[in-house]
């Protein structure tokens, strides 16, 4: 049975392709899941329910930060350009396009 984040047969696939394509949609989970408890919480009135929900989305963070630095690690220019965006005051729009313009210079 194939799997939805494979766009092409999975046995044709290098396992480093195939790793790469698991933690993508690891990080596509968990950003769902940190959404799905912010809105949790956004309704929540009950504060021992809301202290539970609030611990389990600060463990999506950190999934969510873990799966990210995996795939920046496994590709350069991805670290390349979340090294120009990520983490500068000003305006984020204009950190990623001067990224995509180092990128198309590249």
């Amino acid at each position: 049975m194939p799997f939805d984040q494979y766009h092409e047969p999975p046995e044709e696939l290098p396992e480093e392709t195939r790793t790469f394509a698991r933690i993508c949609a690891s990080l596509i989970e968990e950003a769902e899941a940190i959404g799905w408890y912010e809105q949790r919480l956004a309704v929540e009135k009950d504060e021992e329910a809301r202290a539970i929900m609030e611990n389990a989305q600060g463990e999506e963070f950190k999934h969510f930060a873990m799966n990210l630095e995996f795939l920046g690690r496994r590709k350069p220019v991805w670290a390349d350009v979340l090294e120009q965006v990520l983490f500068k005051p000003g305006d984020i729009v204009e950190h990623g396009e001067k990224a995509e313009e180092a990128l198309d210079a590249g």
